[in-house]
C-alpha cells in the first residue's frame, strides 16, 4: 500500500516520520518543493504519477493569532486552492481513503462548551480567524460532498492545537508553543524579559504532535465510519496559555523574567473540545503529559536551533 502525505515536511509530517521507521507502507512525504497544491494541474499530475492508495492531507497554510488576523485573504484563498485540488486529485487518482487535518479553531464563536463534531457549522467562527476557519470548514463539506456523490471515504479529523518537534517558530506567525518557545529563547539569551502577548488567560487543548501522528495512523486504519472526528485530549486537560508560558520558562530555567503584554488581544477565550467519541472508539487512549511534550519541545529547538523553521 502507498501511503502520500501532502504537507510531509511540517510539525506532524515529521511526527508521522518517527512513528513509521518500521512501517508496512511505501510513504511518500510530499514538501511544496515538489509540487505547488495550489496548482490544479500540477496537483493532479503529481498524484496520477505517484497513485498513492491512501493519503493524509496536511498541507495548509497556517499561523498563529496574528497571522490569521493579517492575512486573511491569503489564509482564505490559498487553503481553499490547496483543498479543493488535492481531493480532486484524490478523486480522479483512485485514492481509496483520505484523512484530512481540520482545527478547533473553525468551530463557532458563540457556542456551548464542550464542542462536539456535530455543531462545527453552528454559527461563525471567532473573527480573529474567520478566513482561514471557513476555507477548513469548507474542506469538511467538499469530503462529504464526495462522499455522498462518490462513495469515496474522505473524511476529516479535527485536532485541538497541537505543539512538538519540527514546528513553525516564527515570532510574528508562528502557533503560540513555538512562538513563545522562540521568544524565551531569545529573551535568556539576551538576559532580557520573557515578554508573552496577552493576559495569558484563555484556555486551550494541546495535542502533542507524535500522539496526533499516531491518532491520524489509527484513522486511517481502524476509523471505519464516514464521519468527522475529533482527536483530542480531555477537558480535564486544558491549560491556561499563562500555564504554559510558565512551563516554557521552567524548561530554560527562567521563571523569574516572565511578563505578560496585557494591550495585546487574547484571541478566543476557549474553544474547549469534546473527545468523548474518540475515547468510545479508540480503548487504549493515551497522551503525553504536556509539561514532558513541551520539555522535548524546547530541547530538539535549541538543538536545531540553526536549521528549524524560524
Amino acid at each position: 500500500m502507498k501511503l502520500l502525505v501532502t504537507g510531509g515536511s511540517g510539525m506532524v509530517g515529521y511526527g508521522l516520520k518517527n512513528i513509521m521507521k518500521d512501517s508496512k507502507y511505501e510513504t511518500v512525504f510530499m514538501s511544496s518543493k515538489m509540487c505547488d497544491l495550489t496548482d490544479e494541474k500540477a496537483t493532479i499530475d503529481f498524484f496520477m504519477k505517484e497513485k498513492p492508495d491512501m493519503v493524509i492531507h496536511l498541507a495548509a497554510m497556517v499561523g498563529g493569532l496574528f497571522k490569521n488576523m493579517n492575512y486573511k485573504v491569503d489564509m482564505l484563498e490559498k487553503n481553499v486552492s490547496i483543498n479543493t485540488n488535492v481531493l480532486k486529485a484524490c478523486h480522479l487518482s483512485g485514492v481509496k481513503k483520505v484523512v484530512s487535518c481540520l482545527s478547533t479553531c473553525i468551530f463557532p464563536d458563540k457556542t456551548t462548551y464542550p464542542i462536539n463534531e456535530t455543531m462545527l457549522h453552528n454559527g461563525p467562527p471567532h473573527h480573529s480567524n474567520d478566513a482561514y476557519a471557513y476555507a477548513k470548514r469548507l474542506l469538511e463539506i467538499q469530503s462529504k460532498a464526495y462522499i455522498e456523490q462518490y462513495d469515496k471515504d474522505f473524511i476529516c479529523v479535527i485536532p485541538t492545537n497541537i505543539y512538538g518537534m519540527n514546528d513553525n517558530y516564527s515570532l510574528a506567525d508562528g502557533h503560540v508553543i513555538p512562538a513563545l518557545i522562540h521568544r524565551c529563547y531569545l529573551a535568556k539569551l539576551n538576559n532580557e524579559d520573557f515578554v508573552v502577548k496577552g493576559s495569558g488567560k484563555p484556555l486551550r487543548q494541546f495535542i502533542y504532535s507524535m500522539d496526533l501522528a499516531r491518532l491520524m495512523l489509527w484513522t486511517l486504519e481502524k476509523y471505519n465510519l464516514r464521519e468527522t472526528i475529533i482527536l483530542s485530549v480531555g477537558e480535564e486537560d486544558e491549560v491556561s496559555i499563562r500555564d504554559v508560558a510558565m512551563m516554557i520558562a521552567e524548561s530554560y530555567n527562567y521563571s523569574d523574567k516572565v511578563v505578560f503584554d496585557t494591550s495585546a488581544a487574547d484571541g478566543q477565550f476557549k474553544k474547549t473540545a469534546d473527545n468523548s467519541k474518540l475515547k468510545s472508539l479508540h480503548k487504549n487512549l493515551t497522551f503525553i503529559d504536556i509539561k514532558e511534550g513541551i520539555n522535548e519541545s524546547v530541547q530538539w529547538f535549541i538543538n536545531n536551533y540553526e536549521t528549524c523553521r524560524k
